[in-house]
């Protein structure tokens, strides 16, 4: 019963924190290293959690993700054909290569996953970069509103919040709070700022549940009833609680009112500092 209501609260924890900027990996990591809250079979339980989040994104944006894939199909014919014109483009066919160009610096990112996972194990070193996060939440409320959409943003705004990306891969920085602080800064509307980093989660936590089948795959894990039972209720809290988060950060982000989780994030990293 003890590993069940484990396996719930991270899952809410995930779904919470993938989307609220408050850093998910920070979150439990910190969890995981200061109250001992770990788990057998970890990868595919992280896995699981994930792909949890990924739903909730598809279930949200559905009629958004739809259309992306009709306008990315379209735009493989267009380059096949060689009718391919970036200026002649649709605003959704120009999200589709903006999503692609904010993906790339991943890339980057990958390759020093390994080193990036190793800071998992120092709580202290998690709380001065969740003070960090702290700081883009408490400037983000502060820059001036945009009025880029889908419509007017350039390849040159998507490829700097993709760099924005990248600097969340540390654990205490929040992958959301990034993508949509860089979103700000290059003059996105607020709500375009939000949908474009949620849009843009799908294929980084697909890569990165990609590296972690590969992970699982190689493990000599032993898949139990009782881990069958936490992947199932990880998921579903995951799923509802990311739903919940996604619906929220949209509200709040037109509001201006990151301020409240830049100060959360500042006590939590303080804490972790003061007690990691």
């Amino acid at each position: 019963m003890l590993e069940i209501l484990k396996a719930a609260f991270y899952g809410i924890v995930q779904g919470l924190t993938e989307f609220l900027p408050v850093s998910s990996s920070g979150h439990l990591a910190i969890l995981k290293n200061i109250f001992g809250l770990d788990f057998d079979d970890a990868i595919l339980f992280t896995l699981i959690l994930h792909l949890g989040s990924l739903v909730a994104v598809f279930i949200v944006y559905r009629k958004e993700i739809k259309e992306l894939v009709f306008c990315f199909i379209v735009l493989l014919l267009k380059f096949c054909t060689g009718k391919f014109k970036y200026k002649k483009l649709s605003p959704g066919e120009k999200f589709v290569i903006m999503i692609f160009l904010a993906t790339l610096p991943l890339v980057a990112g990958a390759l020093i996953s390994g080193q990036i996972e190793s800071l998992a194990d120092n709580t202290k070193l998690i709380g001065g970069f969740l003070m960090i996060n702290s700081v883009i939440l408490f400037l983000s409320d502060r820059i001036p509103n945009g009025d880029l959409t889908e419509k007017t943003a350039t390849p040159k705004n998507a490829l700097f919040v993709g760099v924005c990306q990248i600097i969340a891969v540390v654990p205490g920085i929040s992958r959301s709070g990034a993508t949509i602080t860089g979103g700000l800064l290059c003059g996105f509307n607020r709500q375009f700022a939000v949908k474009f980093s949620f849009i843009m989660s799908i294929p980084a936590i697909l890569g990165s549940s990609v590296f972690k089948i590969a992970d699982y795959a190689a493990s000599d894990s032993q898949f139990t009833f009782l881990m069958f039972m936490m992947c199932v209720i990880g998921f579903a809290f995951a799923f509802v609680s990311g739903i919940i988060a996604i619906v929220a950060i949209n509200i709040i982000a037109r509001k201006k009112n990151f301020t409240y989780f830049a100060i959360y994030c500042f006590i939590a990293g303080l804490l972790a500092l003061i007690f990691g």
